[in-house]
């Protein structure tokens, strides 16, 4: 059941005057002190825009937010999408099931298909919550905790085995190593999004948030003609047993890597750290490469495993011709969209040299909402999973299996950013 409309309360754009305490209707809804100093205030007013930041205002309070920005998104094959992302989207527990997120939402995705961008993207903190807007878990995300000592590497290692050398860093030149790295590794990635220059100011200190800030260390790979192809930006804990024995921590903040090589030499070089008893990934690509790149690789157990990117396709077409695919067919689409936005019958034809996708009359082979388009764009999610949940519907029989053959990827899509 829809939840009622109170219409009373001011949906809208947030005003200059109040951008503060929409900040703090924001900390509210994280559970979060309502405490804004005014650098914390300024930095986020200066790449904010008033234009896609919305909040619901009862008697002047600001009791929900929206937030959303322009973002890029890599597709399967390595195009870069123009994409919505929405961020700190909360309702006051005041104000809950009156529709307000509901009105934020239609404004949003209304303006955003306007604007052009091809879909929408957001990291859902709860599962339940976007799919009646149209979004799917598009891209999931895991975490390995790895025990040092189960790991079976050998402890004489001084190095990498492949010939390069890992290297510490200060802040500054990790930012310029990172980013530039991270622009390489961007387009192999499908389900990455962009960072901006702000994204490096606060992964290394140039720029903060409010609260405590600790600076990590940054270890930079390079390969044996002395090329950077790996970071890895991580923290490490001071713990001591009772019998006086190093029982720390190493917590990875970001590790990017462009090949396995640099991949593997970086999670060697964490599990040698001295004192280091237990590593923590960070969030990882759901298949990682990391347990295999250990000796015994059940010493990585994974801790989280959740989905991670949702996605709300706002131009079917577009977002279909802007993907690769795994074989060459087609298949007739008949998307359905409650929200009127996305729906329509749409003829897929893919070869070799790209995909055409176009609205047509012909018989439908496959019928599924636009959440389910959603969960399949990136290659994760299975059509035949789906077709046997319920969720997808054949009306041709095989059109699944052909659907899985067009759009599944060998590797599974990964967003390394929370945002």
């Amino acid at each position: 059941m829809n939840a009622p409309v109170t219409p009373d309360i001011d949906v809208r754009t947030v005003r200059e005057d109040e951008f503060t305490d929409w900040i703090k209707a924001v900390q509210l809804g994280f559970l979060r002190p309502p405490v804004v100093s005014e650098q914390y205030a300024r930095d986020l007013r200066a790449v904010s825009d008033l234009g896609r930041v919305r909040g619901a205002f009862d008697g002047g309070r600001c009791v929900a937010t929206f937030r959303s920005f322009a973002q890029e998104l890599t597709t399967v094959g390595g195009a870069a999408l123009p994409v919505s992302g929405v961020s700190a989207v909360t309702v006051s527990p005041t104000h809950r099931r009156r529709g307000l997120l509901t009105r934020m939402m239609a404004a949003e995705l209304a303006a955003a298909k306007e604007r052009g961008e091809v879909a929408s993207t957001l990291i859902a903190a709860e599962y339940p919550i976007y799919g009646r807007y149209g979004y799917g878990p598009a891209a999931w995300s895991a975490e390995w905790e790895i025990d040092v000592a189960r790991a079976g590497l050998d402890p004489r290692r001084s190095g990498p085995a492949c010939g390069g050398r890992i290297d510490l860093v200060a802040p500054a030149e990790a930012a310029k190593i990172g980013s530039e790295l991270f622009e390489r590794f961007r387009p192999t990635q499908p389900g990455a999004v962009g960072r901006d220059r702000r994204w490096w100011d606060l992964a290394t200190g140039a720029a903060r948030l409010d609260g405590p800030w600790t600076e990590p260390f940054f270890a930079v790979y390079r390969t044996a003609a002395g090329e950077p192809a790996g970071l890895v930006a991580y923290r490490a804990d001071e713990q001591w047993s009772d019998a006086k024995l190093p029982e720390n921590t190493a917590t990875v903040k970001q590790l990017t890597a462009l090949t396995p090589q640099a991949e593997r030499a970086l999670w060697h070089y964490l599990c040698s750290i001295d004192w280091i008893r237990r590593v923590r990934t960070g969030l990882r690509a759901p298949d990682d490469l990391l347990p295999l790149h250990l000796p015994n690789p059940r010493a990585a157990r994974i801790v989280t495993h959740s989905d991670f990117l949702w996605l709300r396709l706002l131009d079917v077409p577009a977002a279909l011709e802007a993907r690769s695919y795994a074989a060459e067919g087609s298949l007739v689409l008949a998307v359905e969209d409650a929200a009127g936005l996305a729906a329509g019958r749409f003829l897929l034809e893919a070869d070799g040299t790209g995909a055409r996708c176009t609205p047509t009359t012909r018989t439908p082979e496959l019928t599924l909402n636009i959440g389910e388009l959603g969960a399949l764009y990136l290659g994760d999610e299975s059509a035949g999973r789906l077709l046997a949940l319920g969720r997808v519907q054949e009306e041709e029989a095989g059109a699944a299996a052909r659907a899985d053959a067009l759009l599944h990827t060998a590797r599974r899509p990964w967003c390394p950013d929370m945002f």
